[in-house]
């Protein structure tokens, strides 16, 4: 019997969602990670489901003999030790996009939550004001006719290019694999470079995975380049932007406001400098893990050790590992 192996990080109502969904014949293992019951069981694993909060460094792989694929339930996947990885020649797969529809939704909702400043509505409902508050000095924005600039046009970057384009938005992406002029057609979007998508985009939102190459992707010198009235959403990783940085864009009014679900370090401390601002909008990480996405995830990687069973290339095998 074919056995898959996670750590036992999982709320038994997930748990329960994977075993209805488990295939016919395979064994579904929990353990705590790094105990002597979870290196007992890798031994004999074939098929691993990670948990991001664990690095897996070589040692887990000279562990695990017989293993075949690590799949992860997260898009992202910048906690995994990909160097040890390849030295075994394993590949390491993400979900698949299971979660792009929440992430896309939840983008959306932090432009409209910012636009429309709604902590800032509710805040003078609870408190006794209701219309008493001053709509002129805090202006509240529509969607309709801005332009969208998207950075990173994968499968959560395409999911908001499409809800966007029903708020009657125009959309602009910069992504390091360009789209066909067909495609950009199709999607209804328009191919820009970097700087340009900064410096005319209305709201910019981030959608890259986290590497070298987009660590503080959005510094100083980007906030610059920006509109004074221009919003940044962040629902993909903290690093990716420079939060020194967004603090001084956002106090000196350089930009006019960020909604954030991604921080730098998660948690952040209670006394972040981010919290003392009125123009920014937190939500916790939360933008990914709704509770339709447990089907979607745990289906696609099983679908995966399905593939591999067969014979066959996984799917979603993370860049850095295709070759």
């Amino acid at each position: 019997m074919p056995r898959i192996l996670t750590p036992s990080t999982h709320s038994q109502e997930t748990l329960a969602i994977a075993h209805e969904l488990l295939p016919t014949g395979w064994d579904l293992a929990t353990a705590p990670h790094g105990r002597p019951e979870f290196f007992d069981l890798l031994k004999d694993t074939e098929y691993y489901i990670g948990a991001g909060q664990f690095k897996h460094g070589p040692e887990f792989y000279q562990a695990a003999p017989k293993l075949r694929i690590v799949q992860t339930l997260s898009a992202g996947y910048n906690t995994y030790d990909l160097d040890a990885a390849r030295a075994a020649g394993i590949p390491i797969c993400n979900n698949g996009g299971a979660n792009a529809t929440a992430v896309a939704e939840h983008a959306m909702l932090l432009m409209l939550a910012v636009c429309r400043k709604l902590i800032w509505q509710h805040e003078g409902v609870v408190s006794g004001r209701w219309r008493g508050n001053d709509f002129n000095s805090y202006k509240l924005y529509e969607l309709e006719d801005k332009t969208l600039g998207i950075i990173g046009l994968g499968n959560i970057g395409k999911k908001v290019s499409r809800r966007a384009k029903a708020f009657d938005m125009h959309i602009k992406y910069y992504d390091i694999h360009r789209l066909t002029g067909d495609q950009e057609d199709a999607l209804g979007v328009r191919f820009a470079l970097f700087p340009e998508l900064l410096k005319t985009s209305d709201i910019i939102t981030l959608h890259v995975p986290l590497d070298l190459s987009t660590h503080n992707l959005i510094g100083e010198r980007e906030f610059a380049m920006m509109k004074p009235t221009a919003i940044l959403i962040n629902t993909c990783r903290g690093p990716v932007v420079d939060e020194k940085a967004l603090y001084a864009a956002l106090r000196d009014e350089k930009i006019l406001g960020a909604g954030l679900d991604v921080m730098v370090e998660e948690p952040p401390k209670p006394d972040h400098e981010l919290f003392t601002l009125k123009n920014a909008i937190f939500s916790p990480h939360g933008a990914g893990p709704t509770w339709d996405n447990h089907w979607k995830r745990w289906r696609n990687a099983f679908d995966n050790f399905e593939r591999v069973a067969r014979g066959q290339k996984p799917f979603w095998i993370v860049p850095e590992l295709r070759n």
